[in-house]
């Protein structure tokens, strides 16, 4: 079973928000802050060419569906969709993908499903071979967001999901458009209803639960988390496994690792040691 990354647009956000309560002079030799306090981050999605014969898209990052003023105000680096590129240079053009895996329907994770802005336009709904595998309880709260994080979702997507008539909810930890390849592990602390797809016994998709290799430090949690300190207890059951099952984690939103295993360090500090870089 291959994997490949697949780069999608980046992204740059406050560094605070980032790092939930983590004092900026620590986070700051993690990830360097630029002028406005943000730091860069990716937004990709990793491609599986063949589960059953299949070729499946696990999330399709921020893409290029914002007008200039909010691509601006949400710090999207790149006006096209460079989703749309990267799997074209890998030879699995977005029509030719058969299953697309979303963790969640936050717009960093979905908004790669739509066309690139255009003036005038509305957006359309891209891999029109595809069908859409989605946790229900993911689902539900993109349909009936919080006032919280009701800013997180894209309004239009649930409808042009639900009329493709390709959209698949996912309540149990398989699915049967994935077999035994694919087994699903269930988040709230930073959503509810996260879906982190373990992949073929070998690697872990973090999504929001861990965005990169320094979030794999139990106390480190975003300011975008619902409820971190469930969130933490999430990490440390899902760390467990990991270690216990040898799998490798896949960050979407670290700039510089991609694919990590974690350790524990002298003081038993569960750490990301990177083994595949951006």
């Amino acid at each position: 079973m291959d994997f490949i990354s697949i780069e999608g647009n980046r992204q740059r956000l406050d560094g605070g928000a980032m790092f939930g309560n983590v004092p900026r002079a620590l986070w700051s030799r993690w990830f360097t802050p630029d002028e406005l306090n943000r730091v860069e981050l990716a937004t990709r999605g990793l491609l599986v060419p063949d589960i059953g014969g299949q070729t499946v898209l696990f999330e399709t990052g921020i893409g290029a569906f914002f007008e200039p003023k909010l691509r601006e105000r949400y710090g999207v680096l790149e006006s096209r969709h460079v989703l749309l590129d990267s799997l074209a240079a890998a030879g699995h053009p977005h029509q030719a993908i058969d299953i697309v895996v979303l963790s969640h329907l936050h717009f960093d994770h979905a908004g790669g499903l739509l066309s690139a802005w255009a003036e005038g336009g509305e957006p359309e709904l891209l891999f029109p071979q595809a069908r859409f595998v989605v946790g229900r309880k993911a689902w539900e709260r993109a349909c009936n967001p919080h006032p919280r994080d009701r800013a997180s979702f894209i309004p239009e997507l649930p409808g042009l999901l639900e009329a493709s008539g390709r959209l698949e909810l996912v309540d149990s930890e398989r699915h049967p458009l994935l077999g035994d390849a694919v087994r699903f592990h269930f988040s709230d602390g930073h959503t509810p209803g996260l879906m982190l797809a373990e992949i073929g016994g070998r690697v872990l998709f973090c999504s929001d639960l861990m965005p990169g290799a320094p979030w794999v430090h139990l106390p480190v949690t975003m300011g975008y988390d619902r409820n971190p300190e469930l969130l933490v207890e999430e990490k440390r059951r899902i760390l467990e496994h990991v270690i216990a099952e040898d799998l490798r984690l896949f960050f979407e939103h670290d700039p510089d690792c991609v694919f990590a295993v974690v350790e524990r360090d002298a003081r038993g500090r569960y750490v990301a040691r990177c083994v595949e870089s951006a």
